[in-house]
């Protein structure tokens, strides 16, 4: 699920922040202080999935540093043991005599997420919420797909150079990936209103097959969870409701 990997940045020369200190591998551990030579002073999580955030307990207790994050998410797969000395806020800037770098509040990939931006450089830290080459799972109860959507809207408003992801390499146009990004969402979206069109009220295992109908039938379990996050941004949205028996259908928007 990881790709290559997650990415670990390392941001300053003299009073460095260790930006997703990455899962608690001793030997990743050692090679972030080993890079950060005694200047660590800050370690900053985008958001506390296990593949981004457990290091930072290894990596506070070796260097003192200030902890900046959200509270993990009530959602399953998450880092518990994360306890941030700063709780972010939405814009909230950390200054250093080398960099600026402000904490932007992105929820959709899971509700504590933050992407952080590299002020001098025009430099987005993504974590999970823009990856190159893939989509991020939006798995509901964490994740919302109309936070999501509405979250990679949010960035367009921000003077975005590149995008460094938390997993794979650097993305040199952003505007155009956020503007892909939130187009294939939406593309998606329209299949499943078109699907509930078609099959009228429907539960998911009848309605996945027609909305991915573009995706071997063997990840259609996976799908669902996607689905599923449509389907409740268009409940939030008053364009769809769910039955108590799970199946779903188009609202009456004149009801």
């Amino acid at each position: 699920m990881t790709g290559p990997g997650t990415n670990t940045y390392l941001l300053g020369r003299e009073q460095v922040a260790v930006l997703d200190p990455g899962p608690a591998i001793d030997e990743h551990i050692e090679a972030i202080l080993k890079a950060g030579d005694g200047n660590i002073r800050w370690i900053v999580c985008t958001h506390t999935h296990p593949d981004h955030s457990p290091a930072w307990q290894a990596l506070a207790a070796a260097t003192g540093a200030e902890v900046l994050g959200a509270l993990p998410a009530d959602d399953r797969f998450q880092d518990d043991t994360f306890a941030p000395t700063l709780e972010l806020q939405h814009e909230y800037l950390l200054q250093t005599p080398e960099f600026s770098l402000r904490a932007l509040h992105t929820p959709g990939h899971v509700s504590n997420h933050f992407c952080f931006l590299l002020e001098e450089e025009g430099m987005l830290f993504a974590g999970d919420h823009i990856m190159k080459g893939s989509t991020v799972v939006i798995v509901p109860p964490g994740g919302d797909m109309k936070a999501y959507i509405e979250s990679l809207e949010l960035l367009l408003d921000y003077p975005l150079q590149c995008i460094a992801p938390g997993h794979g390499a650097v993305i040199d146009d952003p505007r155009a990936e956020v503007a892909h990004l939130v187009e294939h969402r939406l593309k998606r979206e329209r299949k499943v209103v078109a699907g509930l069109e078609q099959l009228g009220r429907a539960d998911t295992d009848a309605l996945v097959k027609v909305v991915y109908d573009d995706v071997d039938s063997s990840r259609h379990e996976w799908a669902k969870l996607s689905m599923a996050a449509h389907l409740i941004k268009l409940q939030q949205e008053q364009r769809a409701r769910q039955h108590q028996d799970e199946s779903w259908e188009l609202q009456d928007s004149t009801a």
